[in-house]
């Protein structure tokens, strides 16, 4: 498997130990294997140029968890995300997102290499306004789909860092990568704030609903 990771430096020996534990999956390297995001999240902030660090993975002997084949589709990924990433919320946001969190968790522990949709602050934006009640469980999905901000490939044990081969890396530049971000990343907000307006998206259950339901 070919995967790149954008960065502001060249990362020729990616440590698990130096991973932030409040990350999407968790601790982990974060790549992808689309070429242009990863040359677009290089130069995230304008005016920083940035490297596309590039790699292959052997994938033999490694455990794959992709959690947009999860049985409960998009809600798997809401209660990783919610699990691991920071939530500012009050009391009972935060008591109802603890709830769903042990309703849908997904169990990573098995899992070398975890995959699915990436959560940038665009992205995050549809977590918050889930777990608040704000939108539905098919509005959020309906939001992800329309985002195209990609997925990321998340390396999370030891040995998936093993199967990791650096290949190089080449630099990218911000007049020319950030304006294609900052494109993509308008785009994303475009499409919930649409979404949310359209009388026809109105499918689905809130929070509330899934958790006085079981889910079921």
């Amino acid at each position: 498997m070919r995967l790149y990771h954008g960065s502001p430096v060249v990362v020729a020996h990616p440590q698990l130990e130096l991973c932030r534990a409040h990350n999407d999956y968790g601790p982990g390297f974060y790549c992808t294997e689309d070429e242009v995001l990863a040359k677009e999240w290089a130069c995230n902030k304008p005016g920083r140029n940035g490297y596309c660090n590039v790699y292959e993975l052997d994938e033999s002997g490694l455990a794959f968890l992709d959690l947009d084949q999860s049985t409960d589709g998009v809600l798997s990924w809401l209660a990783v995300l919610m699990e691991h990433r920071l939530f500012d919320l009050e009391w009972n946001a935060a008591n109802v997102k603890q709830r769903f969190v042990e309703r849908f968790r997904v169990d990573l522990s098995q899992a070398d290499v975890v995959c699915g949709y990436r959560a940038d602050d665009s992205y995050f934006s549809i977590a918050r306004a889930f777990v608040s009640g704000a939108i539905t469980d098919e509005q959020a999905a309906c939001a992800l789909r329309l985002g195209d901000l990609g997925r990321q490939v998340v390396l999370r044990t030891s040995r998936a860092f093993s199967a990791l081969r650096f290949i190089g890396a080449s630099e990218v530049f911000s007049s020319e990568w950030y304006p294609r971000w900052e494109k993509r990343d308008f785009g994303a907000r475009l499409a919930f704030r649409e979404m949310r307006s359209d009388d026809a998206v109105l499918g689905g259950r809130r929070i509330f609903e899934l958790l006085e339901d079981g889910g079921q």
